[in-house]
């Protein structure tokens, strides 16, 4: 049996890597062999460190970079990592990504509407998914966070490998993250999507709560205990 692969989305500063982390682990506890692959990979391919210059603004704004263009960089990052990916999937039972294709599709849909937007996902996920090959994921697990609450998680983030800014070109636009968060919502009408909401009364919820959810939307079970 093939392994299982699932992907954690959602805006930036919703908490993806954290509850990527955190599925990992209790995928594990309740026996299964999980491991995590996280995207971009800014320091390991030559097309992460690209993204890098890109959403430091080395390219221009985020305007003036077509979005099929810079979905490239993006789907250039996951193809040099492919080998990565099909290793891990021969090894573990699942997979788990922080971030995949739709993240793509959510970024770069958000600068354009209507049958535009359409027609810019079809070409996106033909490349990630045709042309380059990649892994269609089981599940999409859509960590769904109003942007307002989003911007505060933001500004407490670390420091990041890829810029020395308290926020990148992406994240300082809140406007454009709520694009962003249209298009997802769009995306989880789709198959194989499951929403886990990380807000409840105008407040982040627990991590410890969405960790659960996120862990039964993606087909786990929670740990005994």
């Amino acid at each position: 049996m093939s392994a299982q692969l699932i992907a954690v989305e959602g805006i930036d500063g919703s908490g993806k890597g954290t509850q990527s982390r955190l599925l990992v682990d209790g995928l594990n506890a309740a026996g299964r062999r999980a491991t995590l692959l996280s995207f971009p990979r800014y320091s390991d391919t030559f097309f992460g460190a690209r993204i890098g210059d890109f959403l430091n603004g080395r390219f221009g704004s985020l305007e003036a970079v077509d979005p099929f263009l810079a979905s490239l960089l993006f789907a250039g990052d996951r193809l040099e990592s492919k080998p990565v990916l099909e290793t891990a999937l021969a090894e573990h039972d699942v997979v788990v990504l922080d971030r995949y294709v739709a993240s793509n599709v959510a970024h770069q849909g958000a600068k354009r509407e209507g049958a535009e937007r359409t027609e810019l996902k079809r070409r996106i996920e033909h490349v990630e998914f045709t042309l380059n090959a990649l892994p269609r994921p089981d599940v999409t697990v859509w960590l769904d966070l109003p942007v307002p609450l989003a911007t505060q998680l933001i500004a407490a983030k670390a420091k990041r490998d890829y810029t020395d800014k308290a926020a990148d070109l992406q994240e300082a636009d809140a406007e454009y993250l709520s694009r962003v968060a249209a298009v997802y919502e769009e995306l989880a009408n789709g198959d194989g999507w499951a929403r886990v909401p990380c807000s409840a009364d105008g407040e982040v919820r627990g991590v410890d709560a969405i960790a659960t959810e996120v862990l039964l939307a993606s087909g786990g079970r929670q740990p005994p205990g």
